[in-house]
């Protein structure tokens, strides 16, 4: 992981660098300034334009009940080639171009999907929620196995969301659907 850190943050400026001395030289100081600031430019459009479509799609998918996973990866392809795009650089730019192009987003999208199968098959593949990897606090506050001591195992489907559109811990009769196994009954 160290490896890759240096490779982005110390070769890239680096790389990037002798790029624009070389578009310095060849096309001259002001043509050069002026293709960092309409690259800039035409990226911060061509990110917002797919961003709004992405977005349309996604809430689409939502309506009908459907999984957007499509559209959640390629909201964050655009999001990172947006931020390509506004740095300026040669070799950022084009990377920046190659992700919000549908076309060449697909490519992506799928080399990246494919990344992720490979990885979950494997066991390798790590997803952490919460703030810096920590637990994510659950729906009466507190995380998990944590300094409440609640030992919570979710027993349902993906479609239920605990405390999502209403507070079931209000109920007259006493009896709860909470999907958690924990009692609550105390809580009320």
């Amino acid at each position: 992981m160290l490896g890759r850190l240096l490779l982005l943050f110390l070769l890239t400026p680096a790389v990037e660098l002798g790029l624009l001395i070389q578009v310095d030289k060849l096309i001259g100081f002001w043509p050069t300034i002026g293709v960092i600031v309409a690259t800039g430019i035409a990226g911060s459009y061509l990110a917002r334009r797919e961003g709004v479509q992405t977005w349309r799609r996604l809430n689409e998918r939502l309506s009908r009940g459907d999984l957007p996973g499509t559209e959640l990866m390629d909201g964050v392809i655009i999001l990172v080639a947006g931020a390509l795009l506004v740095t300026p650089g040669v070799l950022t730019d084009a990377f920046g171009f190659l992700g919000l192009l549908p076309p060449t987003r697909a490519l992506i999208r799928k080399v990246l999907m494919r990344r992720f199968q490979s990885k979950m098959q494997e066991g390798s593949m790590q997803i952490q929620f919460g703030i810096f990897g920590g637990a994510a606090p659950g729906p009466n506050g507190s995380a998990p196995n944590g300094p409440s001591g609640s030992n919570q195992t979710w027993k349902g489907t993906s479609q239920q969301v605990p405390r999502h559109s209403q507070d079931t811990s209000r109920k007259t009769d006493g009896a709860s659907d909470d999907p958690f196994t924990a009692d609550r009954s105390d809580e009320r």
